[in-house]
């Protein structure tokens, strides 16, 4: 890959990443709760996920979700189900589940992996757009797999930074939080940005072959 091939990429990956989505509300909701040490475990999960995307891409599985509508409407609708279900545990949080001092709530590392890993893979719309943006970088005279792995190995990198900024910045919210009203209002609008998501999620339909 030739080195103003990847800069553009690398352009690419920092407006994608800083677009807010279901990944980013994902990391600020971890780190409004866990703090950012461990809330960032879910940022791991995001990017196996989109790593796994990226293999299915690579592998040609991609163009074949993209082209069917059962595996495009199961992914979308279980993620769909999935991102309502988190919105929904955000906003019943008790007030109380929030600490600003002393210490926070211990979640539990595999799972926050896993749900940042479901959050990411339960997005149709991700393989499709990676499905549509990669292969613009790729140079079909040299190796395939050296580029997919260039590409995959920087746009973790990106979001690993993008994602940090979004749960440090949650956390750092923590400080502010005295009151439980406070608490309960930035409950509640996380649950609403994950259900508002949801909803995003549920308009996209399958482009047309």
């Amino acid at each position: 890959m030739a080195l103003e091939t990847w800069l553009a990429f690398f352009v690419a990956c920092w407006v994608i990443s800083l677009s807010p989505g279901a990944g980013a509300i994902a990391s600020m909701s971890s780190g409004l709760q866990y703090g950012f040490w461990r809330g960032y475990w879910n940022a791991i999960g995001l990017q196996l996920a989109l790593l796994m995307q990226i293999a299915v891409v690579a592998a040609g599985i991609g163009a074949l979700l993209a082209t069917s509508e059962l595996a495009f409407g199961l992914i979308k609708w279980f993620g769909v189900a999935y991102l309502v279900y988190l919105g929904w545990k955000q906003w019943v949080a008790l007030p109380g589940e929030i600490v600003t001092t002393g210490e926070r709530p211990l979640g539990r590392p595999l799972t926050l992996v896993l749900r940042g890993f479901l959050v990411n893979a339960s997005n149709p719309k991700a393989i499709i757009f990676i499905l549509a943006v990669l292969p613009q970088f790729l140079d079909p005279s040299q190796s395939l797999l050296i580029q997919y792995l260039v590409m995959a190995a920087t746009m973790v990198a990106v979001d690993l930074l993008v994602m940090a900024g979004y749960t440090g910045l949650a956390a750092r919210a923590l400080r502010t939080l005295r009151e439980p009203h406070q608490q309960r209002l930035l409950n509640r609008t996380f649950g609403g940005l994950f259900i508002a998501a949801a909803a995003l999620l549920a308009t996209v339909r399958r482009a047309a072959a």
